[in-house]
């Protein structure tokens, strides 16, 4: 491994608090589908999981009982059922989610599809029925897994063929296995076509901003309302934007986390690495969004003209913040402080002179980078226990800063080696990628318990903000220049202002 560290090391140096202080165990939090019921009792899974012995298993190699590394058609081979093993759950969602830096999802489809149909001689006109009956429960459970935790791979078209030529083989001649299918297919269209529904919306939202900030700079009064106008309470806003960040976070798929990290950096020089993936759209869509979030604040304050004015609603977004921060909202938080914090609102002295601080700066000790973030950290911690022991839907709540999560997972990425000197695939360090992402799977799947008020929620998605250069502009006309560098950069502005109109 990289640096001379162990995964399990870096893991505590970079995201510290994200997974230790959880109670709940590991394997419980995996994604649960419900199994076929012909072939599992009420317990849910067989437990036959992980020989003892490394040569039980050639090419996969145990320490203390646990998988560490092994040959990566091996691990394919692992994830495999046959009649008398079924893989565990929280392999399965590790190795589906991890091995994607080393193989396309429609290579692996392939290669399983293959590796049923050979083992159980799928293909073979006069299998035992009685084997086909044993296994089949098996393979449709793997298949439902899947479709269930990772849909997003079968967009993919190459993915859908091998998933129904597999299916086909396993249902032809036994109706219940073909409901079973039908079932399972209906279920992954739905979750598709919603999915696709979703990116529809996110770009007419898009494009209607685009629209309104051109009448914006054209005709500011036009449309110059302000939020005070639009919601006057904090924690009602504070509400709505949850709503915002849960329906987001639910459309994230666990694998952009992984795909991200292939686009920006493909791992080891290896040459099954690929960077063609389709974009982590969803992901980079909540970016986009906490970035507007802290535009949208930033414009807000900036846009008044009267001083007494542009205070209150610093006071306002202060009250906004605190109640995020009561709700379990951090990644709404951590926005609004950003937006307080850019340097077209910070310099606003006078305006600053005339709000009442001490809330503000209780909420910037929370969210203090310093020793890694270890304040907000805490209040995760925190916010996560309270969700796990939740008697209501409102303590489930929690939103991470989001930013600092992914910032986590790459540092894991980039600190641990994928494939160790001997050529083996690092599973370790796989593990810890998936304790990660679970914990984001959690959350993501609270719905939100409060009321909808479409024209804040409209306000939010679509009010027009100003770019950083229309700040700083409607910051010094608000007050004025203090420095030479300042005023040179107000006449640069005003310049560029008068060039463009």
């Amino acid at each position: 491994m990289s640096g001379g560290l162990s995964c399990a090391s870096i893991h505590r140096q970079t995201s510290a608090g994200l997974i230790s202080g959880v109670s709940v165990p590991f394997e419980d939090k995996m994604p649960q589908t419900p199994p076929f019921p012909t072939m599992y009792g009420s317990n849910g899974y067989n437990k036959n999981l992980y020989k003892a012995k490394e040569e039980d298993y050639e090419g996969l190699y145990y320490h203390d009982n646990n998988l560490v590394s092994g040959s990566l058609e091996a691990l394919i081979e692992h994830l495999v059922p046959t009649v008398s093993y079924y893989p565990d759950r929280t392999y399965i969602f590790t190795f589906l989610l991890s091995s994607r830096l080393f193989i396309h999802p429609y290579e692996l489809m392939s290669k399983v599809c293959h590796l049923c149909v050979d083992q159980q001689r799928l293909t073979d006109p006069q299998a035992d029925k009685a084997r086909v009956r044993k296994i089949a429960p098996k393979i449709l459970q793997l298949l439902t897994e899947w479709t269930e935790t990772f849909p997003y791979d079968f967009r993919d078209e190459r993915m859908m063929k091998s998933l129904k030529e597999l299916t086909h083989r396993l249902s032809t001649g036994d109706e219940l296995y073909r409901k079973a299918v039908q079932q399972m297919t209906q279920t992954l269209i739905r979750k598709l076509t919603t999915l696709s529904q979703y990116e529809e919306a996110l770009a007419k939202i898009n494009s209607s901003v685009t629209d309104r900030l051109t009448v914006l700079k054209t005709k500011p009064q036009s449309i110059q309302r302000d939020i005070l106008t639009i919601c006057s309470d904090p924690f009602t806003l504070a509400q709505q934007l949850t709503h915002i960040e849960l329906e987001r976070l639910s459309y994230i798929g666990p694998e952009e986390f992984i795909q991200a990290l292939v686009q920006k950096d493909p791992l080891d020089n290896d040459k099954r690495c690929f960077s063609d993936h389709k974009k982590a759209s969803n992901l980079e869509a909540y970016v986009e969004w906490f970035n507007r979030l802290s535009y949208l604040v930033a414009t807000e304050i900036c846009m008044p003209v009267k001083k007494k004015h542009r205070a209150r609603v610093i006071e306002f977004f202060i009250d906004v913040a605190r109640e995020c921060f009561n709700i379990g909202n951090f990644n709404s938080l951590m926005a609004i402080i950003t937006g307080m914090n850019m340097s077209p609102v910070s310099r606003l002295k006078k305006t600053w002179s005339k709000v009442k601080t001490a809330k503000f700066d209780i909420l910037e000790h929370q969210m203090d980078p310093s020793s890694n973030f270890y304040n907000y950290r805490t209040a995760l911690r925190g916010a996560t226990q309270r969700s796990i022991t939740a008697h209501s839907s409102r303590e489930k709540i929690v939103i991470p800063f989001f930013s600092l999560l992914i910032k986590d997972i790459y540092f894991l990425n980039e600190g641990c080696a994928s494939r160790l000197p001997n050529g083996r695939v690092n599973f370790e360090k796989f593990w810890e990628l998936a304790k990660q992402v679970m914990e984001f799977m959690t959350w993501k799947k609270v719905e939100c318990p409060f009321d909808r008020d479409r024209k804040i929620l409209q306000y939010l998605l679509t009010a027009p903000v100003f770019s950083e250069d229309a700040l700083y502009l409607a910051s010094y006309e608000s007050e004025g220049p203090e420095n030479n560098m300042e005023k040179d950069r107000w006449k640069s502005l005003r310049s560029s202002l008068l060039n463009r109109t």
